[in-house]
């Protein structure tokens, strides 16, 4: 269950939290006593709190009486360094690079031991993807994650290799088979994957470096098959990368 437990004596800011806990890619839009439940708030301790929330524009109410997340709540993230500077600075060239594939365009950042994704372009062309922007996946199924991992600290591979959960039956769930497709990102350059997330779709992607050489970033394409365009998408995204890696400050 989403959110904390609350308990007596607990304070406003654990209250707000265990409220904005109990949404997630699953559950965006909760009904008043649904939020109760899974902030573990008594109701009328919820009632109180969502309104206030709601007075602000942290939450919406929608005709239906269900609540959703609030644009005050986007508007507060879009000031998140990270948001805002490689954003803004890779905007440019995702839109590039959409109007040279008119496939999904992905950036990403990692996220503890999850795949961040702070931009997607995607038009009717495109393969459908689960992703979206502010939305987390596991990094071991994604093209962009894979690049990050490959990258990451031992620490992070430790904890996701703990944790290799099967998403479809093209999942990589051997920590072997992992472990040689990691070192073999990090020998050529880009990762890549088929249908690991989602069926119909596969994905290629390339790390960014910023001007020290750290991988900060990735950059990544989805669209329904590999085997014909891979080399092609590949040297696109590494000269976007490259670009969007010489502009960040």
């Amino acid at each position: 269950m989403a959110g904390n437990t609350a308990q007596a004596g607990a304070t406003v800011t654990s209250r707000v939290l265990a409220i904005f806990g109990a949404f997630d890619p699953s559950h965006r839009e909760l009904s008043l006593s649904e939020i109760a439940r899974r902030s573990r708030l008594s109701l009328t301790t919820a009632h109180r709190v969502v309104a206030e929330l709601a007075a602000w524009g942290a939450l919406n109410r929608l005709p239906s009486g269900d609540y959703v997340v609030g644009r005050r709540i986007w508007d507060l993230g879009l000031l998140a360094p990270a948001e805002t500077g490689l954003r803004e600075t890779a905007s440019p060239f995702l839109h590039d690079l959409y109007g040279a594939t008119l496939a999904t365009v992905h950036l990403a950042v990692r996220d503890g031991t999850e795949v961040l994704y702070l931009d997607r372009l995607a038009g009717h062309a495109s393969v459908p993807v689960v992703s979206q922007i502010g939305s987390r996946l596991p990094m071991h199924a994604t093209g962009v994650g894979k690049v990050l991992l490959a990258f990451a600290p031992e620490s992070v591979r430790r904890a996701v290799f703990s944790r290799l959960t099967r998403i479809t039956p093209h999942t990589i769930t051997q920590p072997g088979l992992l472990n040689r497709q990691l070192g073999r990102v990090i020998r050529d350059g880009f990762a890549q994957t088929s249908e690991e997330m989602s069926l119909g779709a596969c994905s290629v992607a390339v790390p960014i470096r910023d001007r020290s050489g750290a991988v900060v970033a990735a950059l990544g394409i989805v669209v329904p098959d590999l085997r014909r365009d891979r080399l092609r998408l590949v040297s696109a995204l590494q000269v976007a990368a490259q670009g969007v890696g010489r502009s960040l400050p």
